[in-house]
């Protein structure tokens, strides 16, 4: 049986309260959870030989480099060193260590602020050099609730959430219930679109007020000082114009302002252009769809590691289905009272029925986009079955999924119950076990116990990755040639792009003004970089980055720098590159993240279907236009998987001329021993090699193109009017005489 008049008015209330709840609940999500590191060098509470040459935490995702800070203290406090965000990568924060540090503990200060979602926190880590002390430990901050920000962000979704939910309201739902094109403006009854009207501008008014608080709390968090400071100095417009936080606040402005123009333009043009009220009207749920996708933006699944492009946009599906339920029922609920007050009786009944089953049929698909959207997400962040029962954030996860099947249960009955015809046994059923005043209570108070537990995963941070535990250290060795001390460390030291730090000093004082070069080699490909120039960044520090690196197995690097007579000094370190040293920048998707992804797909196939059909209904089927699109899917298909398999074939082939697999691999590193023994055996047993100087000449002029198996082949069997090499040579001198030609650039 339907509800009556005074049943509505007797619960008005608190199912208004519910709505906002929802509202409240729904939008203020995980996104508020902080990122994490996912690699150190060096580790927490780590055990040094000798001082890092430098500092450098990578982060789970972008940081704004204006106000993010790392600072290096020793045991009293003294600060020695500060850093900030590498101008490369995003992610990193760095830190110059000065040199010749005395044994003892050492303190990172860490401020980071992430650049998704504005959040600035605060964390100390330990290292030792030499020994460790006792006494020293690291510390977290930052990490708790932020009541102002809690305020904003509940102000700003909750508005920008009705925002959307008014316009899908009048577009998709009011208009095919109870559009007449009698009333030209907007086709709905005066008061309806005054009422609209109405509540979108207060929702616009709430959402800028929302946006500026939003800002304001933002400013404090970034320069750590108080609201008078922020206004007063005008630091506000630092974090404006200087932080990806200023960019999508900005955005957001544009979008609340120009919704307020279609808005305005609506009602001043409603008696002069009526025809444009719905237009607009229409032009503003895509306004309200960007708004919302602002928050997926900068959410926390920008920085997912499982496919963030698709975890970003499927927070939006999930925001956007979210909009459409709960905007919607916030809107409707606001509107109803006005829209039905002319109505009494049956025609009130059936003026409420047919919106009511418009609504419920839109809103069975956002349920649908919600449950599997959230299932995708939460799937996000957890990365084994123990994240879900050992972690603050999983048991807040299955309590919020409890409360939520308990909300989704009673609006089930409460479905039943307000479709008497369609359910007539069950809603009979429920009539006479269910008291409807009493179970929307109900629903009250579990909206009311959901939004402590979205609260309380808000708060928490998400769980981290297993591997990223994992103490992965990174390459480093030391090495002496005649006077020079040259020490190398390759961070993170796996495959893809790393920072190479070379720590030179000649008789105890360090190198500043000399020319270094490094080139690296992968020995067995016979490949080798270009020379990189290491500049000086003071300290005895050269620095450079590349991507020379790009697989895991043995590389070497050669470092070469003039010694103090002129002559070339080289210092040749060989490594074991593991892809486990690598930064992790993203997951592989497990099983659980296809089945979530796949759910997703079929829940926006389904909501999509109804559109669909209409195309489908829509599209000329003769048999003739048929086969001819038939041929030309088909056709192009496969054209492009002809296409893309000849580009794959011809970058093989190309590769594999360009770059075959040796015959021959230097097992020999080419050092300063390796070097010198190659510049003796030139002169004793290739000894006519430099008086033919143009074939010679040419030899050395091709070096670039020209393989290590190429000139040991040239030294066993000759080259041009170059004979082989005289005496009995084995195979590990020959290759002296090789890594010592390749010296001669």
């Amino acid at each position: 049986m339907w509800l009556k008049h005074r049943m509505l008015s007797k619960v008005h209330a608190p199912f208004m309260l519910m709505v906002l709840f929802v509202l409240l609940t729904v939008g203020i999500g995980p996104a508020a959870a902080h990122g994490y590191i996912v690699r150190a060098i060096p580790e927490d509470r780590t055990t040094l030989e000798h001082p890092p040459a430098r500092l450098q935490y990578w982060f789970s995702e972008a940081l704004e480099p204006r106000f993010s800070t790392v600072e290096l203290r020793d045991q009293t406090g003294t600060v020695l060193a500060e850093g900030g965000v590498d101008a490369e990568n995003p992610a990193l924060l760095k830190l110059q260590v000065p040199q010749e540090l005395p044994d003892g503990a050492y303190i990172v200060d860490l401020r980071p602020a992430f650049a998704s979602d504005g959040h600035v926190v605060a964390e100390t880590r330990v290292f030792f050099v030499g020994e460790e002390v006792g006494g020293v430990a690291g510390s977290q901050s930052g990490y708790d609730v932020i009541p102002l920000e809690v305020v904003w962000r509940t102000i700003l979704l909750a508005s920008n959430l009705l925002i959307f939910g008014l316009a899908v309201l009048y577009r998709h739902v009011l208009l095919p219930a109870w559009g007449n094109p009698q009333h030209r403006a907007g086709w709905l009854p005066p008061r309806v679109m005054q009422r609209l009207n109405w509540l979108f501008g207060a929702a616009l008014v709430v959402a800028l007020g929302g946006n500026i608080i939003a800002m304001l709390q933002q400013s404090m968090a970034f320069f750590s000082t108080g609201m008078t400071e922020v206004i007063a100095q005008g630091l506000w417009q630092v974090v404006r114009i200087g932080s990806r936080f200023g960019d999508v606040w900005s955005a957001r402005m544009f979008l609340l302002v120009l919704a307020a123009v279609f808005l305005g333009l609506s009602v001043m043009w409603r008696e002069e252009r009526p025809e444009t009220v719905k237009a607009f009207w229409s032009a503003n749920v895509w306004v309200g769809a960007l708004l919302v996708g602002a928050f997926s933006v900068t959410s926390h699944a920008s920085g997912s590691l499982i496919m963030p492009w698709v975890a970003v946009f499927v927070d939006w599906a999930h925001m956007l289905a979210v909009g459409v339920w709960v905007g919607g029922l916030a809107a409707l609920v606001l509107m109803l009272p006005v829209a039905l007050r002319p109505y009494s009786g049956d025609a009130r009944r059936q003026a409420l029925l047919t919106v009511l089953r418009r609504f419920s049929w839109l809103v069975k698909y956002a349920v649908a986009v919600v449950v599997a959207t959230g299932i995708y997400s939460a799937f996000n962040w957890l990365y084994q079955p123990s994240d879900l029962t050992q972690t603050g954030w999983g048991v807040g996860l299955l309590v919020k999924v409890a409360l939520v099947a308990g909300l989704l249960a009673l609006g089930l009955v409460h479905h039943l119950a307000a479709n008497p015809a369609r359910f007539e046994r069950w809603s009979q059923r429920v009539e006479r076990a269910v008291n409807l005043a009493l179970t929307l209570r109900l629903e009250v108070l579990l909206v009311l116990l959901v939004l402590v537990s979205v609260a309380y995963l808000s708060a928490s941070a998400v769980p981290e990755p297993v591997f990223l535990t994992e103490d992965v250290a990174a390459p480093s060795a030391a090495q002496t040639v005649d006077d020079l001390l040259v020490r190398m460390s390759i961070s993170p030291g796996g495959p893809g792009v790393n920072t190479y730090d070379v720590v030179m000093a000649r008789n105890g004082e360090a190198l500043a003004d000399e020319v270094v070069r490094m080139q690296v080699v992968d020995p067995d490909r016979d490949w080798r970089s270009e020379w990189h120039e290491l500049p000086a960044v003071g300290s005895g520090l050269f620095v450079t980055t590349s991507d020379d690196i790009d697989r895991e197995g043995r590389w070497r690097l050669l470092v070469d720098v003039p010694g103090a007579d002129g002559a070339m000094q080289r210092a040749a370190f060989e490594w074991e590159i593991s892809t486990e040293a690598a930064v992790p920048t993203s997951v592989n998707p497990g099983l659980l993240n296809w089945l979530a992804l796949a759910g997703v797909l079929v829940a926006l196939g389904w909501a999509a279907y109804p559109m669909a059909y209409r195309f489908y209904k829509w599209l000329d089927w003769n048999p003739i236009s048929v086969a001819v699109a038939a041929s030309a899917i088909v056709g192009t298909v496969i054209f492009m998987v002809l296409a893309v398999m000849m580009v794959s074939q011809s970058e093989a082939t190309y590769e594999a001329v360009l770059n075959p697999t040796p015959q021959f691999v230097n097992p020999v590193l080419p050092d300063a021993e390796s070097v010198a023994a190659g510049q003796s055996l030139l002169a004793t047993s290739c000894d006519t090699w430099e008086s033919e100087s143009s074939d010679y000449r040419a030899l050395i002029d091709r070096l670039s193109r020209t393989r290590d198996e190429e000139l040991f082949e040239a030294v066993r069997e000759g080259w041009r009017s170059l004979p082989p090499c005289a005496g009995d040579l084995t195979d590990t001198q020959r290759w002296h005489i090789v890594n010592y030609i390749r010296t001669q650039v």
